[in-house]
């Protein structure tokens, strides 16, 4: 576990001295008043702030645990398996009254996928996926299905309930099969009557597997439509789309401006956009409103993930992963960039539920070296630093739960305050050059991409509305290769000779053109002869037919001298 922090509030917390076993899973219970582990041996609950212990339950097996939104039962799971004296297998999935340690419900569930019941945060109602199936049980009972004792609705994949608001909604996922298409729908619950009953209807082809995000107000959905393989062969992560789904039985396909994977989808936390991270690398990034609009783009960079804060007033867009671990840091109500801070070798990201600070950890098993966490605030100072000892490996990093708007917004920084620990700002990156040219003069490089800068694309933002879509994009790339261009161009030397001021200033008075290129073309070939003798000079062995252009330079002067002179 991690060491306290008393500088940052809330904490992050341990048990330190307490259990020094390793523990096999931790979790903190929504209101971040209880806190959950097991050592292999038990499992403890305690109360975080005084480490008092509220109930131990003997489950030396169990990989998983979660609390419910009231903190009245404590789920736990455990790997399904089978013995001799027990063929059918033992229940792994087991409800427990928290207080009490009393076993509510013993189930099945042999997949670790949608292993946990979901509750409304009143606990009204939970739900549950049972071979393909749902079912509904209301008030904690688990002795009967809430839709008279029968299932509620057949053939569902998978479901998404939404935070507690009402009424209550539920998502299905019914995949397609024998040509027939896949499609999610939104219902009320406890309306489950076929097609007519449904709040909102999407259907797609091209869905081997989805992903759903709800906003927090419940009012609308995301689905990520996921195939195994691009037939096309355009990307080896298969082929994904995005679809919305509102509750008011609006629906749409997001349209994305560049080809590629989706990385990551993220609800801001006002419900009113979303932020989604897609395209061959360097990705693009792109914030919508709820009308699929595209409301600002982020241009292209190395980034594959989105996180809003808490408040939702800033976002960050960070590349982990297979990435160098950049992140931008931007302020999303001005849409300026705050800061632009790197975390190499970055497993592991989370908000902190103040808005303000952020940790960055590397864990194992993902990477088993160099483990240990970073605590920043958003500007970019790094304010504690933590790494295990050697032979040791850390495996999970936690912020302690808080409910929502136990934190106000604050006005956002621009300026990382001073730490002890100082940023770790990006650094400027450069073209690699061989050491063999290393010694000669820096030349413009050529880029495999051209970067795309930030755009603004609410309307009247920058006097672009009257403008198409693809014009813009047109417009943007033109600006993107101009701004290149211009980064790139050397600037001129000044003359070192009198001759050269001569020349330079007969250039500016030169008219025939069948002159300018006997010029242009003598000085190519003085300038080659240069670069010869510098060569001679640092010990190279010239061929023949080099020496014979050394040879010449005399002549070569001469003609250009007369052609100077003639005009």
């Amino acid at each position: 576990f991690l060491p306290g922090v008393p500088h940052l509030s809330p904490r992050l917390r341990c048990l330190h001295g307490q259990d020094c076993r390793p523990s096999r899973c931790v979790t903190f219970s929504g209101d971040g008043t209880l806190f959950g582990w097991c050592n292999g041996q038990n499992v403890s609950i305690v109360n975080p702030s005084d480490g008092a212990v509220v109930s131990t339950f003997d489950l030396p097996k169990t990989a998983l645990l979660e609390f419910s939104p009231l903190n009245n039962i404590l789920v736990t799971w455990q790997l399904y398996t089978k013995t001799q004296d027990s063929p059918q297998g033992e229940a792994n999935l087991q409800l427990w009254e928290l207080r009490s340690g009393r076993l509510i419900k013993a189930l099945y569930q042999k997949k670790v996928e949608s292993w946990c019941p979901s509750w409304s945060e009143d606990e009204k109602i939970c739900v549950r996926i049972v071979n393909n199936e749902l079912h509904f049980y209301e008030d904690n009972d688990f002795g009967k299905d809430a839709c008279g004792g029968s299932l509620c609705c057949c053939f569902i994949y998978l479901s998404v309930v939404p935070p507690a608001v009402c009424p209550r909604q539920v998502a299905v996922y019914v995949p397609g099969s024998k040509g027939a298409p896949s499609f999610v729908r939104l219902y009320q619950y406890p309306a489950f009557g076929g097609p007519t009953a449904a709040l909102a209807n999407k259907s797609f082809f091209k869905a081997d597997r989805v992903t759903m995000q709800w906003n927090r107000k419940a009012s609308a959905v995301l689905v990520t439509a996921s195939t195994e393989v691009d037939k096309t062969g355009a990307s080896y992560y298969g082929e994904q789309t995005l679809h919305y789904l509102g509750v008011n039985g609006e629906t749409a396909l997001v349209q994305l401006s560049k080809n590629g994977p989706i990385y990551d989808v993220a609800w801001s936390p006002s419900s009113a956009e979303f932020c989604v991270v897609y395209g061959f690398m360097p990705a693009k990034a792109t914030v919508f409103n709820l009308k699929c609009d595209a409301v600002y783009d982020f241009g292209t960079g190395p980034r594959n993930s989105a996180y809003y804060s808490p408040q939702g007033h800033i976002l960050i867009l960070a590349g982990f992963g297979n990435l160098r671990g950049q992140m931008e840091v931007w302020d999303v109500k001005n849409y300026k960039q705050v800061s632009k801070p790197q975390a190499p070798d970055a497993t592991h990201f989370s908000w902190c539920p103040d808005g303000e600070h952020i940790v960055t950890a590397t864990c194992s098993p993902r990477l088993r070296v160099s483990n240990g966490y970073k605590i920043w605030h958003y500007a970019g100072a790094v304010l504690q630093q933590w790494d295990v000892a050697a032979g040791s490996e850390l495996w999970e990093v936690r912020w302690q739960s808080l409910p929502d708007g136990s934190f106000p917004e604050r006005p956002i920084k621009y300026q990382a305050a001073p730490s002890q620990l100082g940023s770790t700002q990006a650094p400027p990156t450069q073209a690699y050059r061989p050491p063999a040219l290393r010694h000669l003069p820096a030349t413009p490089s050529s880029k495999l991409h051209e970067d795309e800068p930030p755009q603004d694309l609410r309307p009247g933002a920058s006097g672009e509305k009257s403008l198409s879509k693809s014009a813009l994009k047109n417009q943007r790339k033109r600006e993107a290769k101009k701004a290149a261009k211009q980064e790139t161009k050397p600037e001129p030397e000044p003359p070192t000779d009198p001759a050269a001021v001569t020349n330079s200033q007969s250039e500016a008075s030169i008219g025939d053109p069948e002159v300018e290129k006997k010029i242009k073309n003598l000085k190519k070939k003085l300038k080659a002869i240069e670069e010869l003798k510098e060569q001679q000079a640092s010990g190279k062995v010239l061929q023949k037919n080099q020496v014979e252009k050394i040879q010449k330079e005399e002549q070569l002067l001469k003609e250009l001298q007369e052609l100077q002179i003639g005009q």
